[in-house]
């Protein structure tokens, strides 16, 4: 299944994308996708359903049909940095003996297409697709062999990062990570057993129509389930948590020289099967 939300901001509703491309209105039966309704049993509820009763839903997705992020009220949004070792050769860095794990803020996600506002003062404002994993079933000290079973499904992120406050502000990766609108997410959170084999997905991010990024998941250091099991044994996972998994090159900063948003460009991004996000480079 491709669940989603739609509508205004602050205002979205739960729904699915039907074998039509279609979304269906999910508000009856859900009343959002976070906390409860993304466990085990409430996604199975849902595969249950008889969609072409569903109401629909006027407007195509992602033209005339805004869709928020794919996830409502996420708890964490946590990162993994420097998994793909291509991506750290071009950042001038090893690949780390343990995942890099950092933060973004609640305030920084927004829908897959929503603008991205670089910040006032910025000079190093970048992008990275990424693999998105939900939480479904939470949990602490997860088995890595059960891992899997604690993923409600996978999602497109933009790990959209100011270098400069990442890197040269001193302290932690978090205040060049977690700006406002630094973390689109969707355009769908899909199951896994539609995405299948989540180890083999091709990713690839464009800008103004030049390909800066395509790469594979195939690439990634560490992986989903090890991930998952990782961190639970320093916080526990919640249903709605997202983990975002790490970025393939060809990011701004790894340019030769490099290059860096300043507003007016358009970002084009999307992994296989999982869908794909337009967003528009704006100045705060």
């Amino acid at each position: 299944m491709k669940l989603l939300r739609f509508g205004a901001p602050g205002q979205e509703k739960p729904g699915l994308l039907d074998a039509d491309n279609r979304v269906r209105d999910l508000s009856a039966i859900v009343p959002d996708f976070s906390n409860d309704a993304l466990l085990p049993e409430s996604i199975e509820r849902l595969r249950g359903l008889d969609i072409s009763t569903l109401p629909l839903v006027e407007g195509t997705p992602q033209a005339d049909l805004r869709l928020g992020p794919c996830v409502g009220a996420i708890g964490k949004f946590i990162c993994i940095g420097l998994n793909y070792a291509d991506h750290a050769a071009e950042s001038g860095m090893d690949v780390p003996p343990e995942p890099v794990v950092f933060n973004k803020w609640a305030s920084a996600v927004v829908g897959p297409d929503d603008d991205v506002r670089i910040p006032r003062g910025s000079e190093k404002t970048d992008w990275e697709v990424e693999l998105g994993v939900v939480i479904g079933k939470g949990g602490s000290y997860i088995d890595e062999a059960d891992a899997m079973g604690h993923v409600a499904g996978f999602c497109v992120v933009n790990d959209v990062s100011e270098r400069e406050y990442q890197l040269e502000r001193s302290g932690t990766w978090d205040k060049g990570k977690g700006c406002d609108t630094f973390g689109p997410t969707g355009p769908w959170l899909v199951t896994p057993d539609e995405v299948g084999d989540h180890d083999d997905l091709g990713m690839w991010l464009e800008v103004d129509g030049k390909r800066y990024q395509n790469g594979s998941t195939k690439t990634m250091v560490y992986r989903v389930p090890f991930l998952v099991s990782y961190l639970s044994r320093f916080m526990s996972l919640q249903p709605g948590d997202v983990i975002s998994t790490g970025t393939p090159p060809g990011v701004g900063m790894g340019q030769k020289p490099p290059v860096y948003l300043k507003g007016g460009e358009v970002m084009k991004l999307g992994i296989d099967k999982l869908g794909s996000q337009t967003q528009k480079v704006v100045k705060a």
